[in-house]
């Protein structure tokens, strides 16, 4: 029988959201395979964990996949974690997902911290429709570019930045996006965690100046005044108008637009609302 591959969710931050199931599966399995061995070595020193350590991250993971694969063919069980938070998040745990799966080898997540997920729901932003971008392209033009492509998106906008391209970004991102109401989050977890909310060109004046340190959370409101939908670029207003005038009544006209463009209906009816009043 073939071992299992678990992925193992650690802190990103605060040792206390290290789960019992966490602790209990590393102290089970045979090897852990970890971004940096260092680091891990830290966590388990803390939880009194001794277990057999390898390598694994975006500059060996063709080779050192092929490698666990061979040893969950034979039994061993493996657990993959990240420096902190999920593994799969924005780093290459996904192959080696791909390749156990494709090996008839079962795969089992254990949940814990994600450091988007946390900005989010402490931004007061939506969160029944949300897009996880991971990180900004750090070049400027293929930044607007990128912006650009998922302006029309009718969800929430979450990227990971690095503290010193935090200005920059904001500013870009008020320029292409307009002046949407954003969180920025820091250091989530630890001592020194701090969000920020307010107007994306408030955020990119502010942090033109600041020097913030850590890892950066930048989640950033849908477009309120002009959602892209199916229909191309109307307003909900104008899409429920249309329905309408279709023979549909305004109850279902009111539903049937909010569930084209990603909205819930009391939102969608704030939308409306704001609309007349302009």
């Amino acid at each position: 029988m073939p071992g299992t591959l678990y992925l193992v969710a650690t802190p990103i931050g605060n040792l206390q959201d290290m789960s019992a199931r966490a602790i209990a599966t590393l102290l089970e399995v045979d090897l852990i395979a970890c971004e940096d061995t260092r680091h891990t070595r830290k966590l388990l020193n803390h939880f009194e964990i001794s277990k057999k350590l390898v390598s694994y991250h975006e500059h060996n993971v063709a080779e050192r996949a092929t490698g666990l694969i061979a040893l969950l063919r034979d039994g061993k069980s493996i657990a993959i974690v990240s420096d902190a938070g999920t593994p799969g998040i924005n780093d290459p745990s996904f192959v080696i997902v791909g390749q156990a799966i494709e090996a008839g080898i079962p795969v089992v997540p254990i949940p814990g911290p994600v450091a988007f997920v946390n900005a989010l729901i402490a931004s007061g932003l939506p969160t029944d429709a949300f897009f996880f971008g991971g990180f900004l392209p750090a070049k400027k033009g293929d930044r607007v570019r990128r912006l650009t492509e998922l302006a029309s998106i009718p969800c929430t906008l979450i990227f990971y930045e690095a503290p010193h391209r935090l200005g920059a970004s904001l500013a870009d991102c008020s320029q292409v996006l307009g002046d949407r109401q954003a969180a920025v989050g820091r250091e989530l977890t630890k001592l020194h965690e701090e969000i920020v909310r307010g107007t994306l060109s408030s955020l990119a004046e502010r942090f033109s100046t600041a020097k913030p340190r850590g890892e950066i959370v930048l989640v950033i409101d849908r477009n309120r005044d002009m959602v892209s939908g199916p229909t191309g670029n109307k307003t909900i207003a104008m899409r429920i108008e249309e329905l309408e005038v279709s023979g549909v009544d305004r109850k279902t006209a009111l539903k049937t637009a909010a569930k084209e463009y990603g909205l819930s209906k009391p939102e969608a009816y704030r939308l409306v609302q704001a609309e007349k009043k302009r």
